[in-house]
């Protein structure tokens, strides 16, 4: 399979803009004071990310999955985040070994 040059500059050009925002985003985090509703939503953001990630998983998959993210969701009202994390990745490891 060949790339062709138009190819190659879309893949180049999006990687340019990917690592900006990155980068953008570590260098004025620091800068932004926010308040209220916007810092709530701002300390936010990391369990957001990590739900758009995984959600599709236990959607499509099986039954091992489901019963995973309801245990983590269940974990998620009483642990910090990387518990739940914790908690969800073991679920998902022993159940996928149990029902296997």
């Amino acid at each position: 399979m060949t790339l062709s040059v138009p190819t190659i500059l879309a893949i180049i050009g999006m990687a340019i803009v990917t690592y900006a925002t990155r980068i953008g985003g570590l260098f004025f985090a620091d800068k932004l004071q926010f308040k209220g509703k916007a810092k709530a939503a701002f300390d936010e953001i990391p369990a957001a990310v990590l739900v758009s990630v995984i959600a599709p998983a236990v959607l499509t998959t099986g039954p091992a999955e489901t019963i995973a993210a309801l245990i983590t969701i269940l974990c998620a009202r009483r642990l910090p985040l990387i518990a739940v994390v914790i908690v969800g990745v073991v679920a998902v490891v022993v159940l996928r070994l149990l029902m296997s």
